[in-house]
């Protein structure tokens, strides 16, 4: 049974995008099966994933509103590997209709249901605000794992997403957890980086991850081939960072697999 992870933070420009196109690929390094579902109207994460996003017959908007299945909607993420679940501008009038239809919240997870079994992880690319769409997202996942750059206003628009999560796991979804926190565009010779990246250490000891993401080039380039940093170049400072992501976050489920069955 997959373990699905929204990645979300209500800030945009924090990576999230960045972070489900090169977790995807390197999960699949690790010859572990991913699907990646494109949850933004922005439709970055389709493209990145070298799909174009203007010729869609069907995507995700399709998919929660009951024009088709989910599987009718796959797209195949050739350079990462991933099975994708694609979005586009169509996905913004996914937020008036879902309003009218019954189990708006959970539209997504009901549709995930039949093929979680054929995967080993699925990820979900939020939109950078707190949305219907993004509380489809959370409903539909176990865990949260949530993208910040390590500066001032961070750890106050993290304490509001905390206390949503926490809303979300009380009223609708009482197995949501906060999965790790990932510090992105990470340089420890900014001094302000290093003040916020020990708060976080104090107060988030057991969720945030000891991998950090570098500000890096080719991890900026990357997406405007279609490709993950992986992909582009295997022997970037971003590429190698996500692989590191993936060892962790695959040695953690592995822990708390086997902390369940002690």
């Amino acid at each position: 049974m997959a373990k699905v992870f929204a990645i979300a933070n209500q800030k945009g420009g924090v990576g999230k995008t960045t972070t489900c196109i090169n977790l995807a690929a390197s999960l699949v390094a690790t010859k572990r099966r991913v699907l990646l579902i494109d949850l933004d109207p922005q439709g970055n994460a389709t493209m990145g994933s070298g799909v174009d996003k203007h010729a869609l017959e069907h995507s995700i908007y399709d998919v929660l509103i009951g024009e088709c299945n989910l599987v009718e909607a796959m797209q195949y993420a050739e350079h990462g590997g991933y099975q994708l679940l694609p979005a586009n501008r169509d996905l913004t009038a996914a937020e008036v209709s879902l309003l009218e239809m019954k189990m708006k919240e959970s539209r997504l997870r009901n549709a995930l249901a039949p093929i979680r079994e054929n995967y080993d992880y699925i990820l979900i690319d939020c939109p950078p605000a707190l949305s219907m769409l993004t509380v489809n997202a959370l409903v539909a996942a176990d865990g949260v794992i949530i993208p910040m750059q390590c500066e001032y206003f961070a750890l106050e628009g993290l304490s509001d997403l905390v206390n949503s999560i926490q809303r979300i796991a009380k009223m609708l979804n009482p197995a949501l957890k906060i999965e790790g926190l990932l510090r992105t565009m990470y340089d420890p010779r900014i001094s302000l980086t290093n003040d916020v990246s020990a708060q976080l250490k104090e107060h988030f000891p057991d969720t945030l991850y000891q991998t950090v993401i570098p500000r890096n080039v080719r991890l900026a380039e990357a997406p405007s081939y279609g490709m993950p940093a992986l992909v582009y170049d295997k022997q970037s400072r971003g590429a190698i960072a996500y692989l590191a992501l993936a060892g962790e976050l695959v040695r953690r489920q592995r822990a708390s697999a086997h902390t369940a069955t002690a």
